[in-house]
């Protein structure tokens, strides 16, 4: 009895053994699949960094008007965060893949022609916030008054911009396009990432923010919290 009971354990061990590549491969074929990011997530998580971005010239713009201290950089490193990040790539995925299916499509066209003119108004304030923010012009009464109608205007623009895409244009991708076109999208957009910030580029570019937000004492979600 205690031979057959051996035998039947030795078997079952020896079962396991064989499956065992094939369970780890599904494993990681899972795992894989619970990590990838559709297109339209990737799009929206990183319409979360430009809304945290705005945030930070809010918090900049308020303390400027009371009269309070500013790190000088925290306007610039945030401005080059914004065209690294937003307009050199979150915005240029949407030129080049997302927009141009609804035009073919002929559906929302009117929405993506005032969001292209609005991306190109985007740049140029930003241009002008980098100017503005530079140690030497941000020290001067009119750079600063410069500064303060820049971000002004970027923030007032770019809050209703993201909202539209997230709320309208990004729900309608899945009606233009196939289920394999957004799947591939996705692909896309994650090989773009990793070229132009290697790898975890997301991850690292929210580190940053979250760097400059501690610079600017709004690191603490908390605090937002009314008492």
């Amino acid at each position: 009895m205690t031979q057959r009971r051996l035998f039947l354990q030795a078997t079952a061990t020896l079962g396991l053994s064989a499956l065992a590549p094939g369970l780890v491969a599904a494993r990681a074929d899972e795992k894989k699949a619970e990590e990838e990011v559709t297109a339209t997530e990737d799009l929206m998580r990183e319409h979360g960094v430009l809304n945290r971005a705005l945030l930070i010239y809010e918090e900049g713009l308020r303390r400027l008007r009371a009269k309070e201290e500013v790190p000088p950089d925290a306007f610039l490193r945030t401005a080059t965060l914004v065209k690294k990040f937003v307009e050199d790539y979150h915005e240029k995925l949407e030129e080049d893949f997302i927009f141009p299916e609804f035009e073919k499509a002929r559906k929302l066209a009117d929405l993506t022609a005032v969001l292209r003119k609005q991306h190109q108004a985007g740049r140029a304030l930003t241009a002008v916030i980098l100017r503005s923010a530079a140690p030497e012009q941000f020290r001067k009464p009119e750079g600063r008054q410069e500064l303060v109608g820049a971000c002004a205007g970027f923030i007032r623009m770019y809050r209703p911009h993201e909202a539209r895409e997230d709320t309208v244009l990004f729900p309608a991708l899945h009606k233009v396009v196939s289920a394999k076109k957004l799947k591939d999208l996705g692909e896309q957009f994650e090989k773009e990432e990793d070229r132009l910030f290697g790898d975890e580029g997301f991850e690292k570019t929210v580190a940053q923010v979250g760097d400059i937000e501690k610079q600017l004492g709004i690191h603490d979600l908390t605090q937002f919290t009314p008492k």
